[in-house]
């Protein structure tokens, strides 16, 4: 009886030690100013990344474009309204780009074949809020996953591969109907699953976040990386989800990445990655944000809500609603880390 109790406490301990979730530094709080409606998949991790078009001529009139990985793509106003979806099926990432002639083209990774990944291609009508598909790019074998976007040096795409293989192609001019051309550029690998990755345009950088390790970056040509910024538990906690990047100047600002094993987002300083600090969206207004995967910033004035910049964030428990995405004030998480 004795060795029958002891079993079972022992057993006990060890079970509450396997889901005691782990922490990290304390983050400071920041509050929500706003929220999209949430998508319309309900009761499954659905929400995913978002991306932000800015209105250079109204930026209170910006918007939103975001996935709902099990359906489709979603956009936004800043009010949080839906202003249209397209039935894209299982699209995970997205990105965008305003190109020279003012096209603003939405990619995003495509997991329809999961043997075979794409790159799901659209342009996004400003006036309407409506996206209009271009095609799909092959881009390798395996299960799309991750994706991003750089104009450095001319338009390319990283589809990142959830297997640990990343693939940047160069994307190339398109006539009206027609499906863009890509050219593989360059393949590398990280060690296992990646997901979140962010060029910093200014030099052609990546990052690269490998969910159970860290961040990787590589720099702009170059097939071999290096991990700058390890999961240590105390500034990330795995998993290691979305990234996203305020540039400051030649090469200073700062990189954001989703600290989702503790529902927190952890900011490094540019270009050294030297740790600054690690926030959170607490409950106010809106409420918090649990289990982030995708992330955006965009620290351009957005009107009088987010005059230094929008801060948006996946979150993962949006109470009895389907997950959405929350809006922060950029100038909010500022002060509240005493950045700058």
């Amino acid at each position: 009886m004795k060795r029958t109790i002891a079993t079972l406490v022992a057993a006990g301990a060890l079970s509450a030690c396997a889901t005691t979730a782990q922490q990290g530094l304390p983050p400071v709080a920041v509050m929500a100013k706003g929220e999209t409606a949430p998508v319309g998949t309900m009761n499954e991790d659905a929400a995913d990344d978002p991306a932000i078009w800015r209105n250079d001529a109204d930026p209170a009139a910006s918007l939103i474009v975001a996935t709902d990985k099990k359906a489709g793509l979603y956009v936004y106003g800043l009010d949080g309204a839906v202003r249209s979806f397209i039935d894209a099926g299982a699209v995970n990432n997205v990105d965008l780009v305003t190109l020279e002639d003012g096209t603003v083209m939405v990619a995003a990774s495509d997991r329809i074949d999961l043997a075979n990944s794409h790159i799901s291609t659209f342009t996004l009508d400003t006036a309407s809020g409506e996206l209009a598909p271009l095609g799909r790019i092959p881009s390798g074998s395996g299960e799309g996953y991750g994706f991003c976007m750089s104009r450095h040096g001319g338009l390319s795409a990283l589809a990142v591969i959830k297997d640990g293989r990343l693939r940047e192609y160069a994307i190339g001019e398109w006539a009206p109907g027609e499906t863009p051309q890509a050219t593989l550029l360059r393949e590398m690998a990280v060690p296992s699953q990646p997901e979140g990755c962010v060029f910093d345009d200014r030099d052609g950088t990546l990052y690269v976040g490998e969910e159970a390790a860290g961040i990787w970056r590589f720099r702009d040509g170059e097939t071999t990386g290096q991990i700058v910024a390890a999961i240590d538990n105390q500034y990330l906690v795995a998993d290691v989800e979305g990234l996203a990047i305020a540039r400051d100047g030649a090469d200073g600002g700062y990189l954001i990445a989703s600290s989702q094993g503790d529902n927190a987002y952890a900011v490094f300083q540019l270009p050294s990655m030297a740790p600054l600090g690690r926030f959170r969206v607490a409950e106010g207004a809106f409420g918090s944000t649990e289990e982030t995967d995708g992330i955006e910033l965009d620290t351009r004035s957005f009107g009088p809500d987010y005059p230094e910049g929008l801060f948006i964030a996946q979150d993962g428990q949006n109470g009895a609603d389907a997950q959405n995405f929350k809006l922060v004030s950029w100038a909010d998480v500022k002060a509240a880390l005493g950045l700058d």
